[in-house]
């Protein structure tokens, strides 16, 4: 089979380190890409489930942007609605007439919301419901899982991070997820002081298995805030509509306060949106946060025709299976040649790890080999299936995945 190079990449990645911190930073830099010289770094163009880079290579891509490409690159549907809207205006001097229909479809979809705020991104939103959880209890402290990721404001990202210091995680109370009993523990001792619990629907850590929520965990979870008036927060940024599209938390059957959107929210137009419950409707209203382009109207209308096409389709169960189909005949194939692929996480939105090599660089390789043969595979991070994969896509994934397991069977032999 055919493998990749990447020539044009790599010499406009050069010329980015010139000017820009990294070359790539943040979550597309190169660096947790292993080997780097088997990905891509830039796109050229993209379409459905596929994206080509600069070199002319073609991808069926299993990370869509991140998260954000739920129904298809270039969606004919979710583009027509925003250029409709970009005819009339975008950013302009008052909020356009979409952001209310927006608002009012999600509060008909979601169960768990009486009113919708947006931002642009799932940070804005995250910290925001942070925000109106100490205006409403007056209390300081969150709570939150060790590993969980929130954002990328000094208060979510873990202590010893650059540019993050100890007193940006004085009013952060870490517990262990699944961890209930440790977790009454730290309300009991500090209760009268905590505002909110953020977590996501389930556990999702870097270079480790993600943790589905333990039986009862989350009605225990539930029951725990009523009690002590401590306001619960789902960070739904990852998670929303590619398990139900009332939210995660009507897959799991519980309600929190406040739920976090964004990725799957308008197939990568940018905006992020918060709902939560009539009891924090007035508290939301006097908490003040904005932004310059979060009004922006053509993203609102991209979101609204992806979310009408989504529950159509019944985006959800389309992904998860799409997803489980894939899976469970990767895992068959590794078992061909000797290796043990784990799979954690929901199918639509899975983490993969070989686990005879402990280390992860077998895993690095297989992942890398996968991708310089056209399916974009990565290493650390969950992976995203969409409603743009198609069956043609799965099987020339799955004879990707074939061959580059006989490829890392050739260079480590039978070390693992």
């Amino acid at each position: 089979m055919q493998t990749y190079s990447y020539p044009e990449s790599q010499a406009l990645f050069q010329r980015a380190s010139r000017v820009m911190p990294c070359g790539i930073y943040g979550h597309f830099s190169p660096a947790p890409l292993i080997p780097p010289e088997h990905y891509p770094f830039f796109t050229a163009k993209a379409k459905g489930a596929r994206f080509f880079d600069i070199d002319g290579n073609e991808f069926i891509d299993y990370m869509c942007g991140y998260g954000p490409m739920v129904t298809g690159y270039n969606n004919p549907e979710v583009d027509a609605a925003a250029l409709d809207q970009l005819k009339r205006g975008n950013c302009t001097t008052s909020a356009a007439p979409v952001m209310v229909e927006l608002a009012e479809y999600l509060v008909d979809l979601i169960p768990a919301a009486d009113w919708a705020f947006f931002a642009k991104n799932g940070g804005d939103i995250t910290n925001y419901a942070t925000m109106i959880a100490r205006d409403a209890t007056g209390r300081s402290k969150i709570v939150m899982f060790k590993g969980g990721y929130h954002g990328v404001a000094a208060w979510m990202q873990a202590p010893g991070h650059h540019g993050v210091m100890d007193q940006d995680h004085e009013n952060i109370l870490r517990v262990d997820w699944n961890d209930f009993a440790g977790l009454e523990a730290v309300v009991d001792r500090h209760g009268d002081d905590v505002a909110g619990l953020i977590a996501t629907p389930y556990h999702v850590p870097t270079f480790a298995d993600s943790e589905m929520p333990a039986e009862g965990f989350w009605n225990n979870v539930e029951s725990l805030c009523r009690k002590h008036g401590i306001v619960l927060i789902i960070d739904d940024i990852r998670h929303g509509f590619r398990l139900d599209m009332g939210g995660s938390c009507e897959y799991f059957g519980f309600k929190p306060d406040l739920i976090c959107f964004c990725k799957a929210l308008a197939n990568g137009y940018p905006i992020s949106a918060l709902v939560g419950s009539a009891a924090l409707k007035d508290v939301t209203a006097r908490v003040f946060y904005t932004g310059s382009y979060w009004f922006s109207a053509v993203p609102m209308a991209a979101a609204l025709a992806n979310l009408k096409r989504m529950k159509a389709m019944d985006a959800p169960r389309i992904m998860l299976e799409t997803g489980d189909k894939l899976l469970t005949a990767m895992v068959d194939i590794a078992k061909t040649y000797g290796f043990d692929l784990k799979v954690t996480g929901a199918p639509s939105m899975p983490y993969l790890r070989i686990t005879n090599d402990p280390s992860l660089m077998l895993h690095q390789q297989w992942c890398a080999e996968c991708t310089r043969r056209g399916a974009y595979f990565t290493s650390h991070h969950n992976w995203f299936v969409s409603t743009a994969h198609t069956d043609d896509d799965i099987r020339r994934t799955l004879d990707i995945v074939d061959d580059a397991f006989k490829a890392v069977k050739k260079i480590f032999g039978d070390r693992f």
